[in-house]
């Protein structure tokens, strides 16, 4: 067990002030906060434990030099792709995310979005907001292929919530398995190809990684059912957006709901935010009221497990994840 007083850095995005919700910790460790140089890098240098909490931040790589003393750096997110670099990659500190915060604000979010294409949700705020009765009918869910490409905990939960609205789920991922409660079985990467064809919802929750990179291309679109939809949860690049776009012109897909993107914020010139068939989020599909507190209140079970000499959960295989 630690017998002196720990240093926690949390890197914050600049501008934001102090992340909320490490008072706790006030008593056990020197927890600092900052969102640029200035303020870091006096702390990196003795600091055994780095908390990111701005994910799309290059700075910590910039400090990576000064960090002596670093141990361990825990990230504020189910992804670390955007934090990892070939240094941090190659050395004995240890990565540790937000795995399981996210898993039913995302689930939910995905049937959220199935749900809003089947019932054209679209058409009903439309006609809605012009007081026009018109009676029509729209799709029942029902029976319909769930495929979840990505099989950890999110994806788990998005084949259990979507098997709950009637959908028959199944799920990719590196490594095949059988007779999983929430996606039955579980295929290899390599059945993809085989798998899009009979999808009637493709559900994208799986990490960046080099083998994730560019999965959905055009030669994926291709294979897909032309009343298809894709949704993206999990991240940006692992969807060719210029693809994506062809595929939709070319009527090889029905739609497409993504909250994340090759390019974030989306640019307000792309042609994604004008097309009747596309669903767009800010990157917000796991961000429930109260998710800030409760990042914290994981990061602090995870730091006292940390002080105790135990290693924390949710340790992240590093080389899965480097890019």
């Amino acid at each position: 067990m630690n017998t002196r007083r720990p240093k926690i850095a949390v890197l914050n995005a600049p501008g934001a002030g102090p992340w909320p919700g490490l008072d706790p910790l006030s008593a056990e460790a020197d927890v600092i906060h900052g969102g640029d140089e200035a303020s870091l890098a006096p702390a990196l240098g003795d600091a055994e434990i780095v908390v990111v909490t701005d994910i799309r931040t290059k700075l910590l790589r910039a400090l990576w030099p000064r960090a002596k003393a670093l141990r361990w750096i825990h990230a504020t997110s189910a992804g670390v792709d955007a934090i990892m670099f070939p240094e941090l990659e190659t050395s004995d500190v240890l990565v540790t995310n937000a795995r399981g915060l996210f898993d039913c604000a995302i689930a939910e979010s995905v049937v959220g979005m199935i749900l809003a294409f089947a019932k054209d949700l679209r058409t009903t705020f439309e006609l809605q907001g012009a007081r026009r009765w018109r009676h029509r009918e729209t799709e029942s869910v029902r029976g319909q292929n769930l495929l979840v490409v990505g099989a950890g905990s999110i994806g788990r939960q998005i084949g259990r919530y979507g098997q709950g609205i009637g959908l028959a789920a199944t799920g990719v991922a590196r490594r095949a398995r059988d007779g999983d409660p929430d996606l039955g079985r579980i295929h290899p990467a390599d059945d993809l190809p085989a798998l899009l064809p009979e999808a009637d919802w493709v559900a994208v929750a799986a990490p960046l990684t080099r083998h994730t990179r560019g999965l959905f291309d055009r030669e994926a679109f291709r294979r897909m059912k032309p009343g298809a939809r894709l949704i993206n949860v999990g991240r940006g690049p692992i969807v060719n957006t210029e693809d994506l776009c062809g595929a939709l012109d070319h009527g090889e897909i029905a739609g497409a709901a993504l909250d994340v993107f090759e390019e974030e914020p989306l640019p307000d010139t792309h042609p994604l935010w004008t097309r009747r068939d596309v669903i767009l989020t800010a990157h917000m599909a796991g961000d429930f009221v109260g998710w800030r507190q409760a990042l914290s209140d994981q990061f602090i079970r995870l730091y006292r497990q940390w002080s105790a000499g135990q290693t924390p959960s949710n340790i992240v295989d590093k080389p899965d994840v480097a890019t």
